[in-house]
């Protein structure tokens, strides 16, 4: 059996897959835990016996007293938002002396997240459904070398003068596109003194722990936010997050290198939600999706916004699997199903009269129709079950089809947000 030095757990569908409770369960026997993508514009919901959280920054793996959570390098950090992470945690009892931030991520400011609301404005009716958090302006920011990277809160001078530096471009933009006023270059940078004077303890070079813990012989857990079909690269661009969310970028974005042994465990949810803009081949009319969204709690763990529902997409679903390169699946909230008395699935796309079975680009998911096959539901509660072969007959068959359809093996299926909610399958 082959070796694995890694672990990565992501997502497989449009984010809110269910991997925070994933990545709980394996954090528990993780030693290091490294958040490689992103910023707090998607989040994590953790039910453990701690209470319920919603990480949004931090990585899962803070419940572990003996886990050292680390920010990777490709983060970006809105410093004022894991501050106030930290306090909410640390107010629930739960000790934050392990995190480590990587000197290499870059801030999100005050004026990134202004860019964000002014553009998504301007966009109006073509919006692309930001959280409005400053990500996308903040990843633009490192691309265009504007970014002002988390180690230099630790150097206060320099800071001042690259600081002053960027505000004065950014007000170039800002007042004459926008027509907003200009940006206080003295308000950013006290900003910043304010909430990095609070965690520069937690920052340092975080590729010499991950080398020192390889060499060591540590479990290390990456986890990612949003899911395969958000990726900047492959999913439904321009609907999409502002980095990569693939198992393939976490040498670069947790800052860990030659990981030729990465296990990628793909997260997918036992129907489909998405939240934001963009083309959702399978979603349900207001009718269907009302009741299992209120079952199911299907809400935005960062902003609260209802998420939008869709029957199981096996042509999105295979695709995110492939692109994540993912060894096995963790089927999450097929307890949430209990209520359906009849289940469908999407086995392809009708586009142009002809039917597909490759996720395609937005150009055809705008106009794809679903074809779908149909299945029964089983009616009845199974969040007590523990065991594959105690599930029901048809949420059996449900779960097996799926397999079949996306191309991986189905070991975990979840059914309850508790950490012990999990049937582990023998494969």
């Amino acid at each position: 059996m082959k070796k694995f030095s890694a672990k990565a757990v992501v997502g497989t569908q449009w984010g809110d897959e269910g991997k925070g409770r994933m990545i709980d369960y394996f954090a528990v026997t993780a030693d290091v835990v490294v958040r490689y993508q992103g910023g707090n514009n998607a989040g994590h919901t953790i039910v453990n016996e701690f209470g319920t959280f919603k990480l949004h920054l931090i990585p899962s793996g803070i419940f572990n007293k003996q886990a050292l959570n680390i920010l990777g390098p490709g983060m970006i950090i809105d410093i004022q938002a894991l501050c106030e992470e930290i306090d909410d945690l640390n107010k629930a009892g739960i000790d934050t002396g392990n995190i480590r931030i990587s000197n290499r991520a870059s801030i999100v400011f005050p004026y990134n997240r202004l860019e964000d609301e002014l553009e998504e404005k301007r966009l109006g009716k073509n919006a692309y459904g930001s959280t409005k958090r400053g990500i996308s302006p903040a990843y633009g920011d490192r691309y265009m070398k504007k970014s002002i990277l988390i180690g230099e809160l630790l150097y206060p001078e320099s800071l001042k003068a690259r600081i002053d530096a960027i505000v004065e471009w950014k007000n170039l933009t800002i007042t004459a596109l926008y027509g907003h006023e200009p940006i206080d270059s003295k308000e950013m940078y006290d900003w910043a003194v304010k909430y990095g004077d609070r965690i520069k303890s937690m920052i340092c070079d975080t590729s010499d722990l991950l080398v020192t813990a390889e060499k060591e012989n540590k479990r290390i857990l990456f986890e990612a936010q949003l899911g395969a079909l958000r990726d900047v690269y492959f999913g439904i661009y321009p609907f999409t997050s502002s980095s990569s969310v693939l198992a393939g970028f976490t040498e670069i974005g947790g800052g860990m290198f030659g990981q030729n042994d990465l296990e990628t465990v793909g997260v997918m949810k036992a129907f489909s939600t998405c939240v934001g803009a963009g083309p959702f081949v399978t979603e349900m009319n207001e009718e269907e999706a009302g009741p299992l969204r209120e079952y199911a709690l299907e809400y935005g763990a960062a902003t609260g916004r209802p998420r939008r529902i869709g029957h199981f997409d096996a042509v999105a679903a295979k695709y995110g699997s492939e692109i994540q390169r993912a060894d096995c699946i963790a089927l999450t909230k097929l307890d949430s199903l209990s209520e359906e008395k009849g289940l469908k699935i999407c086995v392809g796309y009708e586009v142009n009269d002809k039917v597909i079975e490759r996720f395609p680009l937005n150009v055809e998911l705008d106009i794809a129709k679903p074809v779908y096959i149909e299945m029964p539901g089983w009616l009845t509660d199974i969040t007590k079950v523990r065991e594959f072969s105690d599930l029901p007959k048809t949420a059996q068959d449900y779960v097996l089809k799926i397999e079949e359809l996306v191309g991986v093996p189905v070991k975990f299926v979840s059914v309850g947000p508790e950490r012990d909610s999990l049937i582990i399958r023998d494969i």
